[in-house]
C-alpha cells in the first residue's frame, strides 16, 4: 500500500486514494513500525500533508475520491493520472421533440463533440459539477456551417427554454427531468451564462453510457436547422 504514496501530495482525502479512512488501519500502523524512524516521519507527513486548499470542481472531485474504481485510485495515488478541467460535449440538431445529446454512434470530432459512442475512455472518470446549454440556427445543415454557428443562451428560443432535460449515467440519474428554464441565466450576474452548477456534483466513470436528452414540448417557433450546444462541466482523471 505505501508504494502508492508518489501521486498523492497535491490532493486532499488522500487516505480515500489508498484506502485508509483513519490512523487505526492496522496494515498501514504496521508498515510504519516496521520502518526506521527518518523513513516514517516523512510518510507521515506525506500523509497528513493536505497542500493548498482545493476549490471549484476540483474540490468536489476530491470529495469524491471513494467512490472511484479501484484502478482510478490507483493512477491518481502513483501519479500515472492526474487531475483537469474538463467539458464533455456534444452538438446535435434539433429534428424532433426529443433530442439525445450522447448516442452510442457518435464518433469524436472536434467543433461537434469531444467523446465516442456516449462514453469516455478507458482511465477517464469525470465529476460533472455543473451544464451549459446553448441553442444556435446554423446558415444550413453542412457540417462547417453548424461548427461556425454562433450558439447563444435560450432567451430567444421560447420552446427550448421551456422544455426539459435530464442527464444519466449507466442507466442512474444525475439529474432527473428539469426545466430548462435554469439555463436562462443572462440577467444573473452571480453565475457564468448558461450555466447550471450541480448542487449535487455527481461521478461518471469511464466506459458507462452518457444519456443526456432535451424533451420539448413544442418545436413552436424554432427555426430550422437549430442546433442545440450541451457541455458538462468539472474535472477529469487523466494521464
Amino acid at each position: 500500500m505505501l508504494g502508492l504514496l508518489e501521486g498523492i501530495d497535491e490532493y486532499n482525502n488522500a487516505g480515500a486514494l489508498i484506502g485508509i479512512e483513519g490512523i487505526d488501519d492496522n496494515e498501514l500502523l504496521g508498515a510504519l513500525r516496521r520502518m526506521n524512524p527518518i523513513k516514517r516521519q516523512r510518510t507521515v507527513n506525506k500523509l497528513s500533508n493536505t497542500g493548498t486548499v482545493s476549490r471549484g470542481s476540483r474540490a468536489e472531485m476530491e470529495k469524491h475520491f471513494g467512490e472511484l474504481p479501484a484502478h482510478i485510485k490507483e493512477g491518481l495515488a502513483n501519479g500515472s493520472l492526474r487531475l483537469a478541467d474538463q467539458t464533455v460535449y456534444s452538438i446535435k440538431p434539433i429534428g424532433s421533440k426529443t433530442i439525445k445529446l450522447f448516442e452510442t454512434q457518435d464518433d469524436k470530432e472536434i467543433g461537434l463533440r469531444n467523446v465516442s459512442n456516449a462514453k469516455l475512455p478507458k482511465n477517464q472518470a469525470f465529476l460533472v459539477s455543473g451544464i451549459y446549454l446553448l441553442a444556435g440556427t446554423s446558415a444550413d445543415a453542412t457540417k462547417d456551417k453548424i461548427i461556425a454557428t454562433e450558439y447563444k443562451g435560450l432567451e430567444n428560443f421560447n420552446a427550448i427554454a421551456n422544455g426539459e432535460f435530464s442527464l444519466k449515467c449507466n442507466k442512474k440519474s444525475i439529474v432527473p427531468e428539469t426545466s430548462n428554464a435554469v439555463f436562462k441565466t443572462a440577467t444573473y450576474h452571480q453565475v457564468p451564462i448558461v450555466y447550471y452548477k450541480l448542487a449535487n456534483p455527481r461521478l461518471i466513470e469511464d466506459d458507462l453510457l452518457i444519456e443526456m436528452t432535451i424533451e420539448l414540448g413544442s418545436v413552436e417557433g424554432i427555426p430550422a436547422n437549430t442546433y442545440i450546444f450541451a457541455g458538462l462541466h468539472g474535472t477529469i482523471t487523466t494521464p
